[in-house]
């Protein structure tokens, strides 16, 4: 039986594809692949494939799923970003703890309004 091995692309609406362009290439790791007509911009993140899709006239304030950004480094991405004037919901937290790591977050929103998070799965503390 064929399965699904993993995901290829993840589709983001946006209501300014040039302002979310210059957002994405400011994030660290996304590397700009090329833009397309009719208001289509393509990005990778690792074997992950961002397609950002201009909204159409009627679909203005929809919004896609939480896309979750792996780092190792979340206190220091977090400040990096915070510095370059990405608007944080909230700080780099413990959202719960594994029995092989715990688990961090911080919230962040898009041009857009897109919900945005960077995820860490750090070595638990002694």
């Amino acid at each position: 039986m064929k399965t699904i091995y993993n995901i290829g692309q993840i589709a983001i609406p946006v209501s300014d594809l040039d302002a979310s362009i210059t957002f994405y290439r400011g994030l660290p790791g996304l590397k700009f692949l090329f833009q397309a007509p009719p208001g289509l911009a393509f990005f990778q993140s690792g074997e992950v494939r961002l397609m950002l899709e201009a909204s159409p006239s009627g679909r203005e304030g929809a919004r896609g799923s939480v896309i979750y950004f792996r780092t190792a480094d979340i206190v220091n991405l977090y400040h990096e970003l915070h510095a370059k004037g990405v608007s944080f919901i909230d700080e780099p937290h413990l959202i719960a703890k594994m029995p092989d790591h715990e688990l961090w977050m911080a919230f962040f929103h898009d041009p857009s309004g897109n919900l945005l998070a960077l995820m860490a799965e750090l070595p638990l503390k002694a």
